[in-house]
């Protein structure tokens, strides 16, 4: 019976530092266009795509910072309830790559998951195409060490512009995400009013 399939809402967090190309992948993911214009909103942002996992109808929210790449800047309304958090690097810079600590622990710190231990992480590794990969710094070994001595979490590399992964990626993700839903917390975000909801974490540590 099709009225006996189960929808899903997942909502995915996307971090990372500016120009990484965090919402140039969100675009090629839902739109499949690529935009190297960035567009800065006030808030947060967010993109839907409707997919079918397995026997599953899922609506993915994808969140984006939109330009407030700042530690402790987004508030608690961005983080509530994500089912899995996206780390976003771009391979051909270094500092870009070791501020994943600080993404993470950041999530973590602000989203405080019931399990935090085992929340579904993805980390991609974007722009690959650049320069046919002669501008690269962080090798895809090191991406991958970083990734399992933080408890296995799944990688892959990626091109928002040339279309590379990026599908098995957000497949992954979803898969990711739904392990970790739970029918009760689906949480609808009010997009209005994101800044009023925020509240800042002053005391905690980030760096």
């Amino acid at each position: 019976m099709a009225g006996h399939r189960k929808r899903s809402l997942l909502k995915v967090i996307i971090l990372g530092d500016s120009g990484v190309g965090k919402t140039s992948l969100m675009n090629q993911y839902v739109n499949k266009k690529f935009s190297s214009q960035y567009k800065a909103t006030i808030g947060a942002d967010f993109l839907t795509k409707e997919m079918q996992v397995d026997d599953r109808l899922v609506t993915m929210q994808i969140w984006d910072t939109a330009g407030q790449e700042r530690f402790q800047s987004l508030g608690v309304a961005f983080y509530r309830g994500a089912d899995c958090c996206v780390l976003v690097y771009d391979v051909n810079t270094q500092k870009t790559f070791e501020n994943l600590d600080n993404w993470r622990d950041e999530f973590l710190i602000q989203a405080s998951p019931s399990d935090p231990e085992n929340f579904p992480f993805v980390v991609l590794g974007n722009k690959v195409d650049l320069d046919e990969g002669r501008s690269r710094v962080v090798t895809e070994k090191k991406a991958k060490q970083w990734c399992t001595s933080k408890g296995g979490i799944p990688y892959f590399e990626t091109s928002a512009k040339e279309d590379v992964n990026v599908d098995a990626a957000f497949q992954c993700i979803a898969r990711n995400a739904l392990k970790n839903e739970t029918e009760e917390e689906l949480y609808m975000p009010d997009t209005v009013d994101m800044n009023a909801q925020a509240i800042p974490k002053r005391n905690a540590s980030c760096c």
